[in-house]
């Protein structure tokens, strides 16, 4: 059997669907989701659990962790039985420890095994790690060689697009991401109809902006897309859009719509996702993501 010139490994961190998985013919590792007596709350997925939470105490909510140091080195192993090299794009270094367990999975692999593995820092989260993968994938069956794709994927890095708005600042202030005076005063803005738009900076989560009149999250996001993509469409260039939803799918939906009505084909929705329990446990149920980029 002919070996493929490259793996790619994703962490569930990337909020992805299984159609693009299997498309890509990804390698996913689990991150550690520890809800004790999560299973007997009432829901049908994560988020409709954790509304229940909400109204009690969110302290007692879902936790994550990274996978472990040997789960990564079985996964490298395994992508270099049916590939020559394997590459992990990792989420943000800065909002997790997978990263720095990957580069130590690394150094118990064999030693001619350990220059084929390479790890790609994002400094990123959920569609936009899921975004730079698929490109990882897209420039690797262009013919690419890994160099190439790292230098690649640098650039995409400092141009892709990532942001996010909540219905709730308590779960990221649950999970150490900001501080309670930050969380109070971003839910009484959303009280009024001001709601804060997140994104990713220099690998953290960050405040980006402030949508007025914004009475839902989905009025929020897209009016936050119509900032974000303005420049790519004055070029005249193709804005490549990714949303995931905790537990939202009529914003996202109202996103996609509304979207695709106004730019038409300026836009290419590549596919709506779930958002990622590694990351909706932190967001909270009802918030929307998107990325973009050229």
């Amino acid at each position: 059997m002919d070996m493929k010139p490259l793996s790619i490994v994703i962490g569930t961190s990337a909020s992805i669907t299984e159609d693009i998985v299997k498309k890509y013919d990804f390698s996913v590792v689990d991150f550690k989701l520890d809800w004790p007596g999560g299973e007997k709350i009432e829901g049908s997925n994560i988020y409709e659990k954790m509304k229940k939470v909400a109204k009690g105490k969110i302290s007692d909510g879902p936790k994550t962790s990274q996978p472990s140091i040997g789960i990564y080195k079985r996964a490298f192993e395994e992508g270099l039985q049916k590939s020559e090299k394997v590459l992990y794009v990792s989420l943000s270094s800065k909002l997790s420890g997978a990263y720095n367990s990957a580069m130590q999975a690394i150094k118990m692999m064999k030693a001619e095994d350990q220059g084929k593995v390479f790890i790609f820092d994002t400094l990123n989260a959920d569609v936009a790690e899921s975004f730079m993968a698929i490109r990882a994938a897209e420039l690797s069956n262009e013919g690419l060689p890994i160099e190439d794709i790292l230098t690649k994927l640098n650039d995409i890095s400092k141009e892709v697009k990532l942001f996010g708005a909540l219905e709730s600042a308590n779960w990221l202030e649950a999970g150490g991401r900001i501080n309670h005076t930050m969380a109070v005063l971003i839910n009484k803005m959303q009280d009024i109809g001001m709601r804060p738009i997140l994104t990713m900076k220099e690998g953290e989560i960050k405040p980006a902006t402030l949508k007025m009149q914004a009475r839902d999250v989905a009025t929020a996001l897209l009016k936050e897309l119509d900032s974000q993509i303005k420049s790519y469409l004055e070029k005249g260039k193709t804005c490549r859009v990714i949303i995931s939803h905790a537990g939202n799918v009529e914003g996202a939906k109202k996103i996609t719509s509304e979207a695709k009505e106004k730019y038409k084909d300026k836009i290419k929705i590549e596919y709506i996702s779930s958002t990622s329990y590694v990351i909706g446990a932190h967001v909270g149920p009802g918030a929307l993501i998107c990325c973009a980029c050229e």
